[in-house]
């Protein structure tokens, strides 16, 4: 693997563990300064719709201007809604703090296409690429919860404030990073020749399936991850316990990510896919067996390891339903589609914990999931010449 590709993982592993940070808190943070329980995970909701926002004009920028730019612009935005971040908290401003999140939400939407561009760093071995950058969250998993609660325990400061200080420091190590990486140009990873309309890309089976395996395994993800914090604070568990739980659910998201790739190879996209449809279903069985903290550990583990199959499967299908010419806009819709869904999942994840409760939240997740499983058997048995192609 190129050092490239190493690099771009250093910085998205600097960007996952500022993620996992807020992870570990901002419900948290919602919990404490919302002006009702409807409103707990706005802040994170506004994150998503931040990251949402992002998505299409992050994807269109570099195409003009190239990764480089595109990334260090992202992070400086990043920066600012961090620092705004730390103030809205000083001044227990609600408000302040939801615009400040979606500051962050920004810059980690133009941080989602680290993915794609080790690809075009590594374009002989796809789906390795995308899984290096996917391990870099292992270090995250670690670091992340761990800095949260080191940040907590050794910084005076009002409900977390100093953690979007530190959150600022770890996007600015990122852009030091980003300038020992020689990207290609923009002219050089785009052909000029012709592309079709968006409309006809996204109308191949493959593209749809994609997507709609990314949509739905990174919307439960985020709405059982989102949730389940705020679950166990309501049976007595501690930040300290809490981080944990979200320490090993970030270690599934990315620990498989080092053989994810050659698993992929393996027994093909679609078998990747129905193996993370499984682990989620597996997530959700035992988030209904019971709510002790080994419960709460091994569910979200299995959560995070469902994501990373399904996840990186799909987004190597993605990339294989347009050409150089399409690349841009085609990430574009296909991030957009994803994140709309987040965002939908994380403004209701509070409310639904609250109202519904966490078990029948957990019930009702199994409905997209089998739909996923039933259109991937209709995708494998009706294509078998096309899946073949795709994944050798």
């Amino acid at each position: 693997m190129n050092r490239h590709v190493i690099i771009l993982a250093l910085c998205q592993g600097l960007i996952v563990t500022g993620n996992i940070m807020l992870v570990a808190i901002t419900a948290l943070i919602g919990q404490k300064i919302s002006p009702s329980v409807t409103w707990i995970t706005l802040p994170v909701a506004t994150q998503c719709l931040g990251l949402l926002l992002a998505t299409i004009p992050a994807s269109l920028l570099m195409a003009k201007t190239g990764r480089k730019l595109g990334f260090t612009t992202g992070n400086c935005i990043g920066i600012s809604g961090a620092l705004l971040g730390w103030y809205a908290l000083e001044q227990q401003s609600f408000l302040l703090f939801c615009i400040a999140t979606g500051f962050i939400g920004i810059g980690i939407g133009f941080a989602t296409l680290y993915r794609f561009a080790a690809i075009e760093a590594c374009p002989d071995k796809p789906s390795q690429a995308i899984s290096l950058i996917m391990a870099s969250g292992v270090v995250a998993a670690v670091i992340g919860p761990n800095l949260a609660i080191w940040v907590d325990h050794h910084v005076d400061s009002i409900n977390y404030s100093a953690t979007f200080l530190a959150l600022a420091a770890l996007y600015s190590l990122a852009i030091v990073l980003l300038q020992f990486i020689r990207f290609h140009s923009p002219h050089n990873t785009q052909d000029s020749g012709p592309a079709r309309p968006l409309k006809q890309i996204m109308a191949q089976e493959s593209f749809i399936i994609a997507a709609f395996v990314a949509m739905v395994s990174y919307t439960l993800m985020n709405l059982l991850m989102t949730a389940t914090p705020l679950a166990m604070h309501r049976h007595g568990f501690d930040l300290a316990q809490s981080a944990l739980v979200i320490e090993w659910h970030v270690l599934g998201m990315f620990l498989p990510s080092f053989f994810t790739g050659k698993l992929i190879e393996k027994i093909g996209q679609i078998h990747t896919m129905l193996l993370g449809s499984a682990l989620m279903l597996l997530c959700i069985g035992i988030n209904l067996l019971g709510v002790t903290h080994h419960h709460f550990l091994l569910a979200l583990f299995a959560l995070g390891v469902g994501w990373n199959f399904m996840f990186i499967a799909a987004t190597q299908m993605v990339s294989q339903t347009y050409q150089a010419s399409e690349k841009a806009k085609s990430q574009a819709a296909n991030e957009f589609l994803v994140f709309s869904m987040v965002t939908v999942s994380a403004l209701g994840a509070g409310w639904l914990e609250s109202t519904v409760g966490f078990q029948t939240l957990n019930s009702v997740s199994i409905v997209p999931l089998c739909l996923v499983i039933g259109l991937l058997f209709k995708f494998k048995f009706n294509n078998k010449n096309q899946l073949h192609q795709i994944a050798n």
